[in-house]
């Protein structure tokens, strides 16, 4: 298990005899799950910090295995060994865990805070609770990045620009694993928006997505984190590349980097937590009670301070205002500004969940041929 070096600090509350407060049916220390890098971070700002500071004596430790949820939870439950409490994941996984057993089933109006002026949870989340076990926190892409210095005087306004290696010649970074890959094939290979998932549902539909993306396959380099991209850009190594819209932001505002966002044919997705089953009651009960507080309207908001992922409730939304050290509004530079989101795509989180497994297989074997 990678767990990152750094413990996050504790603190203890001592009352006046001396002895330090916590609560009894709760479990003292937590290990939370995520992503690593920028993202991780704006949750350590916004949810953890402020949390530890309110409960004294309580601590938490990270670890980085978000990418391996899915088969690590499995294999934690099938050796009756549950060592995550709370497990940061994509909504397809959360629908998987869910459908599993492997993640405990949410009461949104029960478990979780209403909205400042009293709308229940499940109406400020709305149409974003797309499973039963799975608590959003941020809306956010998958899309391209490009080297602004290095695609010449007509730079890319079009998804399908990463298929055109005579206009734009040079290294493409891609993501290694079918998701959003296929489905930008089949939609630069002449497929409808509307037709991409039941054309991707079949084995012939599968065939052409992989035969488009075997059109450029001498020309990718083939990340699995979400900072690889970023740096290739940044190091010249390739003129355009896939990655999260945050990791993207970071490099453009953050860093300095000759980088241009390309958000057209974005894929919305959705990220948010989970509790494993299996846990103790006490173990069981922390989790909800930071899920509580790590997922109301006010610290949905605050994690938009750090990076430009858009808020799962509606009312985080108007409380969405400048970034905590470039002091520039971070509105604009959400996935769902509406100047950003002309020409979206919408990930389908059932899809995945259904055919994730018999996909992966095939495109990974396609790779190693």
């Amino acid at each position: 298990m990678k767990l990152t070096k750094t413990l996050l600090a504790t603190t203890a509350l001592t009352l006046a005899s001396g002895t330090a407060f916590a609560d009894s049916h709760m479990a003292s220390d937590m290990t939370l799950v995520s992503w690593g890098g920028a993202y991780q971070n704006s949750q350590q700002k916004a949810y953890v910090e402020p949390y530890l500071e309110m409960n004294p004596g309580v601590t938490a430790v990270w670890d980085e295995s978000s990418a391996e949820a899915v088969a690590k939870l499995r294999a934690m439950n099938e050796a009756g060994s549950i060592t995550w409490d709370v497990v940061d994941v994509v909504a397809a996984d959360a629908i998987r865990l869910c459908d599993e057993g492997l993640a405990l089933e949410i009461d949104p109006d029960e478990d979780l805070a209403a909205a400042p002026d009293g709308t229940s949870a499940s109406d400020d989340f709305g149409d974003l609770l797309v499973s039963d076990c799975f608590i959003p926190q941020i809306v956010y892409s998958t899309t391209f990045g490009y080297r602004t210095d290095l695609v010449g005087d007509t730079p890319p306004t079009e998804v399908c620009a990463v298929f055109d290696t005579e206009t734009y010649p040079g290294k493409r970074s891609l993501e290694k694993r079918p998701i959003n890959n296929m489905e930008w094939a089949l939609l630069c290979d002449g497929v409808a928006k509307d037709d991409v998932y039941d054309v991707l549902a079949t084995d012939e539909g599968q065939q052409q997505a992989l035969d488009k993306l075997a059109t450029i396959k001498d020309d990718v380099i083939w990340w699995s984190a979400g900072a690889d991209t970023p740096q290739l850009l940044a190091d010249g190594e390739v003129i355009m590349g896939s990655t999260y819209n945050g990791r993207l932001f970071a490099a453009i505002e953050e860093q300095d980097q000759p980088i241009g966002m390309l958000w057209d044919a974005q894929v919305f997705d959705l990220d948010g937590w989970i509790i494993p089953a299996g846990l103790s009651p006490e173990r069981e009960a922390r989790a909800r009670d930071f899920i509580k507080f790590a997922t109301d309207t006010q610290r949905l908001a605050d994690q938009a301070k750090y990076i430009s992922y858009g808020p799962a409730r509606a009312s985080s939304a108007p409380l969405v205002g400048q970034h905590a050290d470039l002091g520039i509004d971070m509105a604009p530079h959400m996935p769902t500004d509406p100047d950003n989101a002309a020409n979206t795509f919408l990930y389908n989180y059932e899809f995945w969940a259904d055919y994730r497994d018999d996909i992966d297989a095939k495109f990974q074997a396609w790779l190693a041929q």
